[in-house]
């Protein structure tokens, strides 16, 4: 039986990342592309493509719902926060179904704050973490971090480390935050400063069925996608990472998901920094949708994760002895305007000659030396 899934988001790179993904485990799909913006969905690898009004045009439901029924869509799949909540906001009206979180466990973790302090509650390692007021009450967060020789300051919703910037006095954190206030229009009290976490960097993707864990991976992010340009210093978005063995890592993830909710069904990715012990704490979870770099997760280990999210969610049999799929050693990479690659460290210097190092002397007969 032909199978179809509405992709809203196409033509980005994640969709057009989750298309290849899809294709390569599930043969016959029909992939529908849907996107607000005409020039982005020019871009879409889909069978089809729709262009949408805007979200808040009043007619965005209706033209949303023809699209399913007109290419009788089984499946929608989000790929941004912003399509999570949407899709879970519709869940109950689009005649397709949508494999997602409870609403109220995808809204907290849309709240980067309401999530660390339901996770420290619940016995998660998390940073230390306080809410913002106003400018004028910097000095008071700054003091209830005691012998902290620096903070993280960030947004409290959105990715990629929007608006976020390591600060090391009031005076850091005042500027930082009166910039985004004055020019971009972010009010200071959308902000929190959080124990510095200068640790490893890990990402964790799983995927959960009425509370059992049926599949999970983890990587370790080892550079950054622009990250020479961001007053940050890092990103979400890797430009090198790589497999890691973690199972510390899992099980703190796994512990999370169930604090949230026991009986979680859906995706879930869970961004995991060291602190200054080692001990890796919970940054953000995105409920209900793959990270970008899903493609390292699709491609290596046993199983396809984007494949196995779609068998899931269209209640076919999904067969994994060993949730955790681990594999040792791959690379990713990627740069902007060039595909990502993918491969083992075994092929790391493959097809390259290292000049870097000075060649060694050569002894010639008769020299004097």
């Amino acid at each position: 039986m032909t199978r179809s899934v509405l992709l809203p988001g196409a033509g980005t790179g994640a969709v057009n990342n989750l298309i290849r993904s899809l294709r390569s485990d599930c043969p016959g799909l029909v992939v529908v592309g849907a996107h607000v913006d005409r020039f982005t969905l020019r871009n879409s690898k889909a069978n089809r493509n729709y262009l949408l009004p805007k979200v808040d045009d009043p007619g965005f439901t209706d033209a949303l719902r023809t699209i399913v029924e007109r290419e009788g869509i089984d499946l929608l799949i989000p790929s941004t926060d912003a399509d999570v909540g949407l899709a879970s906001e519709l869940r109950d009206v689009l005649p397709c179904r949508t494999f997602l979180p409870a609403t109220s466990v995808i809204e907290r973790c849309q709240d980067k704050y309401g999530l660390s302090e339901h996770l420290r509650g619940s016995g998660i390692p998390v940073a230390a973490t306080a809410t913002v007021r106003d400018l004028a009450s910097l000095e008071e967060v700054f003091a209830r971090f005691s012998g902290a020789r620096r903070l993280w300051c960030r947004i409290r919703s959105g990715y990629a480390s929007r608006g976020a910037a390591p600060v090391d006095t009031p005076e850091d954190a005042r500027a930082w935050i009166g910039y985004w206030e004055r020019v971009r229009g972010v009010p200071a009290s959308d902000f929190t400063l959080s124990e510095y976490l200068p640790g490893r960097d890990f990402a964790c993707q799983s995927l959960w069925q009425d509370g059992r864990l049926v599949l999970i991976k983890t990587v370790e992010r080892l550079a950054y996608l622009g990250a020479e340009t961001r007053a940050s210093g890092t990103s979400s978005i890797a430009s090198v990472a790589k497999t890691v063995n973690e199972p510390r890592v899992v099980d703190i993830c796994a512990a999370a998901i169930r604090a949230l909710d026991p009986r979680a069904s859906g995706a879930f990715s869970v961004d995991l920094k060291e602190n200054r012990a080692g001990m890796p704490c919970v940054t953000e979870i995105n409920a209900g949708r793959f990270i970008t770099m899903l493609s390292f997760f699709d491609f290596t280990g046993r199983h396809n994760m984007s494949a196995t999210y779609v068998r899931l969610a269209l209640d076919e049999p999904v067969e994994i002895a060993d949730p955790y799929d681990v594999v040792e050693d791959y690379y990713l990479v990627r740069g902007v305007d060039t595909l990502l690659a993918i491969f083992h460290a075994d092929q790391l210097f493959d097809g390259i000659e290292d000049v870097s190092a000075p060649p060694e002397p050569v002894a010639v007969a008769g020299t004097r030396h």
